[in-house]
């Protein structure tokens, strides 16, 4: 996709600090990190979202993904890592190329993750099991 920043970043057209390349995957560090050391992982073919990998790609950036939350940690000295990866805009996927973020953790670095939760009510998670079981049957 032409005016996809990753795949121009690919092309050479943007300049990026890469720390992996392999002839599926590349990874880059985030130009607006979290934490120094932000890491995105990413395919070299153009894929949206997660969903749209092929299953062998989407195993191999895992594997790719994996490695480099083992360098970003030792790197940086980190205590821990997030890796997350988001999906559609709604979820606050920025560019439309599917990625993973390394993002090294340190106990009290300021970072917070957080999602608003509530208990479940009633019989909503048997009911909601039981739609995603049909779903993934079709």
């Amino acid at each position: 996709m032409s005016d996809c920043v990753f795949c121009r970043i690919l092309k050479g057209e943007i300049p990026a600090q890469k720390v992996h390349e392999d002839d599926r995957a590349v990874a880059l560090l985030d130009i607006n990190p979290v934490a120094p050391g932000h890491t995105l992982v990413l395919p070299r073919a153009h894929h949206e979202t997660w969903t749209d990998l092929p299953p062998e790609l989407a195993s191999h950036l895992s594997v790719v993904a994996q490695a480099v939350a083992r360098g970003v940690v030792k790197a940086q000295g980190a205590q821990g890592f997030n890796l997350l990866m988001n999906n559609h805009r709604c979820s606050g996927q920025a560019i439309p190329h599917a990625h993973f973020h390394v993002i090294p953790r340190k106990t009290d670095d300021g970072v917070k993750y957080g999602w608003p939760t509530k208990p479940a009510q009633g019989d909503e998670l048997a009911k909601t099991a039981e739609r995603i079981r049909q779903a993934l049957k079709s």
